[in-house]
């Protein structure tokens, strides 16, 4: 089989919209979770299964995908790839002036949702003889500390030490998983909207995004999609477990 299975988180806007349609375009079939289902047109041969729920509530999540997971016939595919997409910016500003709640969302779906996924493909998918790999969506943040953003820099950075760690544990296993996290560049999505309006006073990073927009330094969603999926389909994908698409 050359049909390849795709499991995108985020998948209703932004990179995770433009991941998306681009591995339909290729054909693949593709679970794209998100709170709303991605307005998309489905091309002949491709296809699209959007599941509505929230990644906050990451162990229901979880729990869904590896049940649908143990239903399907890895015969069907030849390879099935889980892209953990999902991130949330809480309102730019310092640590202590934040909102308990604002930031336990922030970690629950850019972490939490993450690596219960990744686990339940992991296990769902164990005994599958075919190229199974795992895509973290990280950040330059998550390897280089920002004022005003703690709960996206400590995301990020555990989703990279996540990707190190699965990926000692796949390495020892017949047909083991590869992994990756991946910093994709600094794109044109809500969140760069939202670091832009942020209140100076809190933020005092704002200057910078501000920059970027003004330089037009920002990759669209379109061209950033284009470069993870050139990076997803390496050969060396997972040679390195943390890595970032402008040094490749």
């Amino acid at each position: 089989m050359s049909r390849q299975l795709s499991i995108v988180t985020g998948a209703s806007r932004g990179l995770g919209l433009a991941l998306t349609e681009q591995l339909l375009a290729r054909g693949d079939r593709v679970v794209a979770l998100a709170r709303r289902a991605p307005d998309l047109v489905v091309p002949p041969g491709a296809e699209l299964l959007p599941w509505t729920l929230d990644l906050a509530q990451a162990p229901a999540a979880a729990a869904r995908l590896a049940q649908w997971l143990s239903e399907q016939d890895p015969a069907s595919w030849a390879a099935a790839t889980l892209i953990n997409n999902a991130g949330v910016v809480s309102t730019p500003g310092p640590l202590a002036a934040g909102d308990d709640a604002d930031l336990s969302n922030a970690l629950r779906v850019g972490l939490e949702a993450p690596l219960l996924l990744t686990a339940a493909f992991l296990r769902a998918t164990a005994a599958w003889a075919l190229p199974r790999k795992v895509l973290l969506v990280s950040s330059g943040l998550g390897r280089r500390a920002m004022a005003g953003s703690a709960s996206y820099c400590a995301a990020k950075a555990g989703l990279d030490h996540l990707a190190r760690a699965v990926a000692l544990e796949e390495a020892g296993r017949p047909h083991g998983a590869r992994i990756v996290s991946l910093a994709p560049g600094v794109i044109d999505t809500d969140m760069q909207v939202q670091l832009r309006a942020a209140d100076p006073a809190r933020f005092p990073e704002r200057e910078r995004f501000v920059g970027f927009h003004a330089a037009g330094q920002l990759d669209s969603p379109a061209a950033a999609a284009a470069k993870v999926l050139r990076y997803l389909d390496r050969a060396d994908f997972g040679g390195q477990p943390v890595a970032d698409v402008r040094d490749a």
